[in-house]
């Protein structure tokens, strides 16, 4: 997967990875990136570092939520290999919140976007989690 580091969205964003051992200066960096997003692209990077430090399932399936939006309006492509882990996870999010019909949709685009990204390494990752919520959520293997 290409990430431009040269991108100030990616730089903070990746800033906050490193600090997320400390979860409130981790979050601050995040926010930063959100603040900072120029574009659809930026902006579902940052939604979806920010989902990871939110502190009811409910602001964690609005961020989660809000990275599919923005990546789903990148028209030129950069998203596309973000897809299939958005999806994932904001089917993991819809799950735990109970609402299971919108999982399922968006285990499903998860599956569907797999073949965006190239094969093996993080693709097959991507893959075995698609699978266990699927699972999760009782649907067929595919």
């Amino acid at each position: 997967m290409t990430i431009d580091a040269a991108n100030p969205v990616v730089a903070l964003c990746a800033a906050g990875m490193e600090r997320e051992g400390t979860p409130t200066e981790a979050r601050r960096l995040f926010e930063e990136a959100w603040a900072a997003r120029r574009d659809d692209y930026d902006a579902s990077v940052a939604a979806h570092f920010l989902a990871r430090h939110q502190a009811t399932p409910a602001e964690t399936l609005h961020w989660n939520a809000l990275a599919v939006q923005h990546a789903e309006a990148v028209a030129d492509g950069r998203a596309n290999e973000l897809l299939a882990s958005l999806y994932l996870n904001v089917a993991d999010s819809y799950a735990t919140v109970g609402q299971t019909d919108a999982a399922i949709a968006a285990a499903d685009k998860a599956l569907q976007s797999l073949e965006l990204l190239p094969a093996a390494g993080y693709r097959d990752f991507i893959g075995m989690g698609i699978r266990r919520l699927r699972h999760r959520l009782g649907m067929n293997e595919s």
